[in-house]
């Protein structure tokens, strides 16, 4: 087990994508999110810890892993929120968060408000989907080896805060985004993306591409 490489598996979609589910085959350390677990072992993977209120995963799962349940029975917060908080206390360096889309779209927008908040413990952490992934800028960020034409969009969670953006198509100069769709469906045209931030609230930016591309942040 390499605990210098490790995903979370949320309950939502099972990545169907070649590059995300190469992510999983690859990964160091599987956390599911409770009911993630069967549908790992479905796809022939097998999670390393189960962690949640455990009120989804089946009873057999629960009994053939008995070891590695790890059972919260807190209500406050998600499950997500808990398998995050479990990686922390056991130093476990999260990369990627998978199966955070799909099914239901109040987890979609609850779990995107998640990977926001505990990006600062996980700085370098994607949450990948088939189709693209996040990041997380808190404060400041250049991304490199950004593939010219590739598209990204910017979603603050605090509209006091002032943004400026270059390496884009429409560059952002100390600009305040009060609705999600405001910064939405730009377009890289440098290989070198930097993003300046006037608070340390985690601003997300979403790559239409895949994580293979090679797109890093500092």
């Amino acid at each position: 087990m390499n605990p210098d490489t490790a995903i979370i598996l949320a309950d939502g979609a099972f990545p169907e994508a070649e590059e995300s589910l190469n992510i999983l085959r690859t990964a160091g350390v599987i956390i599911c999110c409770d009911g993630a677990a069967d549908t790992l072992l479905k796809h022939g993977m097998t999670p390393d810890f189960i962690v949640g209120d455990l009120d989804s995963v089946s009873a057999e799962t629960k009994a053939r892993f008995q070891d590695r349940l790890f059972h919260e029975t807190e209500q406050e917060t998600c499950d997500l929120a808990k398998c995050f908080r479990f990686a922390a206390r056991r130093n476990i360096k999260i990369t990627h968060l998978l199966g955070a889309s799909g099914k239901r779209e109040d987890h979609l927008l609850g779990n995107l408000a998640q990977f926001a908040e505990f990006s600062k413990l996980f700085p370098a952490m994607q949450l990948v989907t088939d189709y693209g992934f996040f990041m997380a800028v808190n404060q400041n960020a250049a991304f490199d080896h950004v593939p010219t034409g590739t598209q990204l969009s910017f979603f603050s969670f605090d509209p006091a805060q002032k943004i400026s953006v270059s390496g884009v198509q429409y560059p952002l100069q100390e600009m305040q985004l009060f609705w999600w769709y405001e910064a939405t469906l730009n377009c890289a045209i440098s290989s070198e993306i930097t993003v300046q931030c006037s608070s340390t609230t985690p601003l997300l930016v979403y790559f239409a591409a895949s994580p293979s591309a090679g797109i890093v942040s500092r």
